[in-house]
């Protein structure tokens, strides 16, 4: 069993989890995750490590609630536990000198993309991050961001805090303002990361993006995870998560994404009403 030893709400529908697992805290690297299971009964959940602490046996896991699973670890308090905590998995992120690099998170990828940006300024690099969001309170770990970052850039849809607009248009402003950018890692929702490959892909600025499919094992047998990258079918639990953007096939990635949408939400609809039951009767007992 792995003890949550904090629940922290950072934002709407997303949570920060501090959780117990020593042995995962002193192996882990940038880029890898874990799967976790909740109970007996529960499914397999893949989780970028957002931070780690092998010092004091702890790692952190950033997570939206936005199914049936992740919404029931949402009502997990310090003291509850995991039944399974399984890793570190996947390929550790290629971290080189590249000189300077931008670093763009979008939503809940700003939480993937802060151990890269940890890595990338330890390893010398120059690093400017970029995060989005729709709006302001969906911001999430600006301060850890700018901790492990030479600058940091805020772009919101709305314009409420930041620049208004995308996060494409801070990298152009960027490079239309002459700065010379090395690399870009991009992590977010997969239209984001589509797009800022091609943007980097016409200025000929090599791309890494963390991509995030469907994924059961974790261990590369149910082909589940499987990506389209330069023509070739790769696995993102062990090929990954990280590829080359300007080789990924968004448009068959975004496709596979969408293909359990039904199921997900049918499973999370049950998941609330049996919720709302049980909370009923324990007020009526009550």
């Amino acid at each position: 069993m792995n003890e949550i030893l904090r629940n922290v709400v950072l934002s709407e529908s997303v949570n920060q989890y501090l959780v117990r697992a020593p042995r995962i805290a002193q192996r882990r690297k940038a880029g890898q995750f874990v799967i976790i299971r909740i109970d007996e009964r529960g499914e397999r959940i893949p989780l970028t490590i957002a931070d780690a602490d092998p010092a004091q046996g702890t790692i952190t896991l950033v997570v939206q609630s936005v199914g049936k699973s992740t919404c029931q670890m949402s009502e997990l308090n310090a003291g509850d536990t995991l039944l399974d905590v399984v890793g570190p998995l996947g390929a550790v992120t290629p971290i080189h000198q590249y000189g300077t690099v931008a670093v763009i998170g979008g939503g809940i990828g700003i939480a993937p993309a802060h151990p890269i940006t940890q890595a990338l300024k330890e390893a010398g690099n120059t690093v400017i991050s970029i995060l989005g969001a729709r709006n302001k309170s969906l911001i999430i770990m600006e301060e850890e961001m700018r901790r492990a970052s030479h600058e940091v850039l805020i772009c919101t849809d709305d314009g409420s805090y930041g620049q208004k607009g995308l996060v494409t248009d801070a990298l152009k402003g960027l490079i239309a303002a002459g700065r010379e950018i090395n690399h870009v890692y991009a992590v977010g929702p997969v239209i984001m990361m589509k797009f800022v490959s091609k943007l980097t892909k016409e200025h000929n600025v090599p791309t890494t993006v963390s991509l995030n499919p469907v994924m059961v094992d974790g261990t590369g047998m149910c082909g589940g995870c499987r990506v389209s990258v330069g023509g070739k079918t790769l696995f993102a639990c062990v090929d990954g998560p990280d590829f080359d953007g300007h080789l990924v096939d968004f448009d068959e990635l975004m496709k596979r994404q969408a293909f359990y949408k039904e199921q997900e939400r049918r499973a999370h609809e049950h998941y609330k009403q049996c919720h709302l039951q049980e909370q009923i009767k324990i007020a009526t007992n009550a």
